[in-house]
């Protein structure tokens, strides 16, 4: 893998928090030295336990996880960590990069999936996208509050609430909704969600996969769904609502 140039650099006192967690060493040096550079805060841990001991003082904006390490490996990591309700961007590393694979990585909760070896700049490029679904988007005329039963999503703050508070959704799910909510009651079929998340490499089952993360966030019960609701032979539909 060779650096590429380095790109803009956030505001000082802004730059995002990345930890990168692998078991090897070489590839954790060349990241941390080149996201440094690229104006990132690195951490970086050798297994899954390094990273959570890490996690436990600190708060990153971003993790970037190998799949096949010694020990915990990165899809249980994965599992785990949005079983606790850890809502944060996580990109996998791995040497396999088959379909079937990507789609375990994000049935396990990950949002995205890079097959090594890889560009770094391409690492980047995601990191910065997702990081991007993360921040407020400019108000706009045509968006308001979604009434989904008992909660109600922001798209502009891509933020999900409910009785309880607010509710943990990884930055894919949140991507999801966000398209989604935009244009309440209108059809989006499989392979137009997969271009606005940025899946159409790894395939319609993504978005399905996606499609059933968010069901348990926000209907009351996924089996049934009352808001997201399948149109076979088409795709998808948001229908908002207080049913």
């Amino acid at each position: 893998m060779e650096l590429s140039h380095r790109e803009s650099v956030p505001e000082e006192g802004t730059a995002p928090h990345v930890i990168v967690v692998d078991d090897d060493p070489r590839l954790r040096r060349l990241l941390q030295r080149y996201l440094s550079e690229q104006g990132f805060r690195i951490s970086v841990a050798a297994s899954a336990a390094e990273a959570r001991q890490a996690l436990q003082g600190i708060q990153p904006d971003a993790m970037v996880l190998d799949v096949t390490m010694p020990g915990e490996n990165g899809l249980e990591l994965t599992r785990a960590l949005r079983d606790a309700g850890q809502d944060l961007p996580i990109v996998l590393l791995t040497a396999r990069g088959e379909p079937a694979d990507r789609i375990s990585g994000l049935e396990a909760g990950a949002d995205d999936y890079l097959g090594k070896p890889f560009e770094p700049r391409e690492l980047l490029l995601r990191l910065k996208a997702h990081l991007r679904r993360l921040t407020p988007a400019p108000a706009a005329d045509n968006l308001r509050i979604i009434r989904l039963g008992e909660k109600e999503f922001d798209p502009v703050r891509a933020l999900l609430s409910g009785p309880e508070g607010n509710v943990h959704l990884t930055g894919g799910e949140a991507a999801l909704l966000s398209v989604l909510a935009r244009h309440p009651n209108e059809v989006f079929s499989r392979e137009e969600i997969a271009r606005a998340l940025d899946m159409a490499e790894i395939g319609e089952r993504a978005v399905d996969v996606q499609v059933t993360r968010l069901r348990r966030r926000i209907e009351p019960d996924p089996r049934e769904p009352r808001f997201l609701h399948t149109i076979r032979g088409r795709g998808y539909v948001l229908k908002p609502g207080v049913q």
